[in-house]
Parts: structure tokens; C-alpha cells; sequence
């Protein structure tokens, strides 16, 4: 039997997006970055992690979307910086969930609360943060302002540093901002139209 495109041949989910389903690449437990294969569907290694730094929530993509026109428009339109484009990949997505998940390669129900208005080298590259449905801990939660404070930190840090070499002193990432469940729900839907845009 064929299994699914992740990206492609997945769903995002009926309810989208209030309540949308992910892919997940990277668990909190990865020493070394996977990465979808974009002509396969595969995971694929795309380096082991240099420094001690790891992902601090479930991260992965949501199945059809695309960072391109719309949402590097939006990023420009909200940060006064020219000439942004999107990364060219699919949406980003961090999940927090109570539970030690150290799979990868699937898929969890999950709901959106915020996000991270995130720049690499010109190019918009969002980081939808989300909890995972019915999640004892975090389930409740409706907007990134209830996250706890040390979580939401913990993120940040990670991706303010994850690319930052020890030697460098200029970081190519900036955290534009830091925006709330109604922002996170109109780039989910500027990105499905970007992927809409590219398929056609």
C-alpha cells in the first residue's frame, strides 16, 4: 500500500483552523534534525545538532501550506521590513504536550494559540505554537498569553540561539513578534492560500 504525502496527501483537518492536524519531524528527544523529504514524503536527516540545544516542543509542519507571497506580504505588513518573502516550505508548528512523546513521523490533532513572527535572512519563516488536543496540562489552553511564562522563554530561546554559532556575534534569525490565536488562525489560512496557489 502507497502511505500518504505528509505534506501533500494529508489532510490538515475539517475543522481548519481552529483545530488542525500536524506532522510532526523533530520530538524534544532528537539529537540530530529531521526534515521531510519534499519529493518523497520521507524523513530524512538533515544534520545532526551541533550544540546542546533542543527543541523544547513537538515541532513540525501543517499539511498543505506553503510560506510564500501571502505570508511574507503579512510579515511585511506587520513588521515595516521590505522585500520579505516566505520561506518556500510549509507552515511551521510547535505543540506542547504534557506527555514525553518521542515519536516522530506522525500525526497529532492539535490546537492552535499564537505564534512567532520569525525572520531568517529576509525570508518569513512563522512558528505556529499549538497544544495538543485533549492534553491534560495544556488542552485548555485557548491563547498563547496562558502559556506559562518559562515555557514560552524556553521557546523563544530555542530559536533565537538554534542557529547562532559560539563564535558568531550577529544571529541571521530575528523574532519579529509574538502574536496571539487570532494572528496564529489568519497566517494558517494566508498559508493554505499560498499552497493553494502553488498547486495551481
Amino acid at each position: 500500500m502507497n502511505t500518504a504525502h505528509p505534506w501533500h496527501g494529508v489532510s490538515a483537518g475539517s475543522a481548519f483552523p481552529e483545530l488542525i492536524t500536524a506532522y510532526i519531524e523533530i520530538t524534544p528527544f532528537d539529537t540530530v534534525k529531521y526534515e521531510l523529504d519534499k519529493a518523497s514524503g520521507l524523513l530524512k536527516i538533515d544534520r545532526p545538532q551541533k550544540y546542546s540545544n533542543l527543541c523544547p516542543a513537538l515541532y513540525g509542519f501543517v499539511p498543505q501550506t506553503y510560506c510564500g507571497d501571502k505570508i511574507g506580504r503579512l510579515c511585511t505588513e506587520h513588521t515595516g521590513t521590505h522585500d520579505i518573502k516566505g520561506d518556500g516550505d510549509p507552515l511551521d508548528i510547535c505543540i506542547l504536550s504534557e506527555k514525553p512523546i518521542n515519536c516522530n513521523n506522525i500525526l497529532i490533532d492539535c490546537i492552535p494559540v499564537g505564534g512567532l513572527r520569525m525572520i531568517d535572512k529576509n525570508e518569513a519563516d512563522d512558528k505556529i505554537i499549538a497544544v495538543m488536543k485533549n492534553d491534560l496540562v495544556y488542552g485548555n489552553i485557548t491563547d498563547i498569553s496562558e502559556i506559562p511564562d518559562a515555557i514560552l522563554q524556553r521557546l523563544l530561546h530555542y530559536f533565537k540561539t538554534y542557529k547562532l554559532e559560539p563564535s558568531s556575534e550577529s544571529n541571521a534569525v530575528e523574532i519579529a513578534a509574538v502574536y496571539n490565536r487570532e494572528m496564529a488562525r489568519k497566517v494558517l489560512l494566508f498559508a493554505a492560500e499560498d499552497y493553494k496557489a502553488l498547486k495551481q
